[in-house]
């Protein structure tokens, strides 16, 4: 299976069923509008004067597959998936649902995709928040990162959503190799609303989340598996050099090779944080072979 191929296949998690998907457009930034207009994130009560159920808050965002958003979408409202929804109509998500949303309409219209987890630096100046995009695959074989989330009007960001420099975003293991190399600084990489969530050891759960993705393993932002680490004290001199393995990785075969490592391939069952525990406590989630295995 080519990279063409292999990307505009729907992986376990983007599969959107039986969505008619005539109907979609087929201009990648349209999509991302429309992408737009059935979401709501979670935290943005204040950013959109809109106030969001605490119960959408906690259990609309733990939604593993695109089947399930698309399924609290029509419990919701009868209306297209084409047609823009209030607010209260809306999935109430993460930068993830936004980018796997996006992702399985490209896919379902012809474009390779995929979604990639890492940092962003134009929410907070100076600090790089950890967060999700989508990807996709150019007609020249290049490919494009997508912020769908910021193409609200009431996201006042200075990057392009339609196409984000790699100097904005850094996808994990281009945050790792800079923070590394002495060019960066781990302490401005993680989630900036809580200090203690930023550092080497938060760049290293991205990185494996990223391959994940990278590999058809879609997984939830608070997923974890292995040898969980919680501080940068912590981080073995094999730890460092894994992580520099795929950080140095510059070919999807060279990352599709990683993947196979035992340490940063995903098993058959997950720990994943839960929302309802305030993110404190993990319950253990089985995945199915068809899920937790890499594309073909």
């Amino acid at each position: 299976m080519d990279l063409f191929e292999r990307y505009l296949k729907q992986t376990p998690y983007s599969d959107p069923g039986d969505l008619d998907t005539g109907a979609l457009p087929r201009d990648p930034a349209r999509l991302a509008l429309l992408v737009r207009d059935v979401i709501i994130h979670r935290g943005e009560s204040e950013r959109l004067g809109h106030p969001i159920p605490e119960d959408r808050q906690l259990d609309d965002a733990e939604a593993r597959y695109v089947t399930e958003l698309l399924r609290i979408l029509r419990e919701r409202g009868d209306r297209p998936l084409t047609e823009r929804r209030p607010y209260d109509e809306r999935f109430a998500g993460t930068c993830r649902d936004f980018s796997l949303l996006l992702c399985a309409l490209l896919r379902a219209t012809g474009t390779p995709a995929r979604i990639r987890c890492g940092f962003a630096a134009y929410f907070v100046e100076g600090y790089h928040d950890d967060h999700w995009v989508t990807e996709y695959r150019l007609p020249d074989g290049s490919w494009r990162l997508m912020d769908a989330q910021v193409t609200h009007p009431a996201y006042e960001v200075d990057i392009d959503p339609f196409d984000v420099p790699r100097d904005r975003f850094l996808v994990a293991g281009d945050a790792w190799r800079a923070c590394r190399e002495g060019g960066a600084d781990p302490g401005t990489f993680g989630v900036w609303f809580h200090g203690a969530l930023d550092g080497l050891w938060y760049i290293r759960t991205n990185v494996f989340l990223d391959l994940a993705a990278v590999n058809g393993v879609e997984l939830l932002p608070w997923d974890v598996w292995g040898e969980v680490v919680r501080s940068d004290a912590d981080l073995t001199e094999d730890d460092l050099a894994l992580m520099d393995a795929v950080a140095a990785a510059r070919t999807d075969d060279e990352l599709r090779r990683l993947y196979e490592d035992p340490r940063l391939r995903v098993p058959d069952a997950v720990m994943s944080l839960t929302a309802r525990s305030g993110y404190r406590d993990h319950r253990k989630v089985i995945l199915a072979a068809s899920v937790s295995s890499p594309r073909v």
